[in-house]
Order: structure tokens, then C-alpha cells, then sequence
């Protein structure tokens, strides 16, 4: 068991996201009995997917119902099943923006190219003057 502090550490956020994360309900910390917060196996296991959710784009809401699917579907089917469907959206917005991201480079790239020609051209023209 882990103390919210350590936990904190561990994974170099603060204790208030850790918090906020409890209010969610992405999280559920065991009480001591000095009322402190502690972390099982099972929900530095949790936070391990959050913060892993987080970096691939997943928004809360999402990462809220992956992780906790698991505690209504012991086998881990359903929660397979919706992290499977996430990963493929999440996969095609990540398809389209790099479509979105070549047009953009391309037409840059044709300005680019016009206006450097311009620019030359215009230097040719006052270095005759």
C-alpha cells in the first residue's frame, strides 16, 4: 500500500491530480486509520492505464470507462472489447490529422517555393536598377 504522496512521486504529478482523479471515480483509495489514502496494487495498476490513456489522447470520459469496466467484467472482455473500439478512433483521428498535416506542408511547400522564386526575382530586378 502506498501513501497518496508516493504515489504522487512515482509518477511525477501532483497530489491534486491524484484527487482529482478520486472525484472522477477513476480512482478509490482505501481510507487508514488515521484517514489517510492508500493505494493497492490494483489502483496503481489503474493509474498506470490513466496516465497511459492520457499520452495516447484518450480523453477522461474514455479513460473512465476502460478502467473501470473491469470491475463489472472480471474476465476483461468488455473492457478489451472498448479499448479495442477507442484504439481504432482514436488510431483513424490520428490517420486524419497527418492527412491534414501533409496537405498542409505541401501547399506550404508550393509557397513557399513562389514566394522564394519572387524573392529572387525581385532582387535580380533592383540589383539592375
Amino acid at each position: 500500500m502506498k501513501t497518496i504522496q508516493e504515489v504522487a512521486k512515482e509518477f511525477h504529478v501532483s497530489t491534486r491530480t491524484i484527487r482529482y482523479y478520486e472525484e472522477l471515480g477513476l480512482l478509490n483509495p482505501s481510507r487508514s486509520n488515521t484517514n489517510q489514502r492508500t493505494f493497492s496494487k490494483k489502483e496503481m495498476a489503474k493509474l498506470k492505464l490513466i496516465f497511459r490513456g492520457k499520452r495516447y489522447g484518450f480523453s477522461l470520459e474514455e479513460i473512465k470507462e476502460m478502467v473501470l469496466l473491469f470491475d463489472f467484467d472480471r474476465t476483461g472482455m468488455q473492457q478489451l472489447q472498448r479499448t479495442v473500439t477507442y484504439g481504432e478512433q482514436k488510431m483513424q483521428e490520428i490517420d486524419d490529422k497527418i492527412a491534414e498535416l501533409q496537405q498542409m506542408k505541401s501547399e506550404l511547400q508550393q509557397m513557399h517555393g513562389i514566394f522564394s522564386e519572387k524573392l529572387t526575382t525581385l532582387k535580380g530586378e533592383m540589383h539592375d536598377e
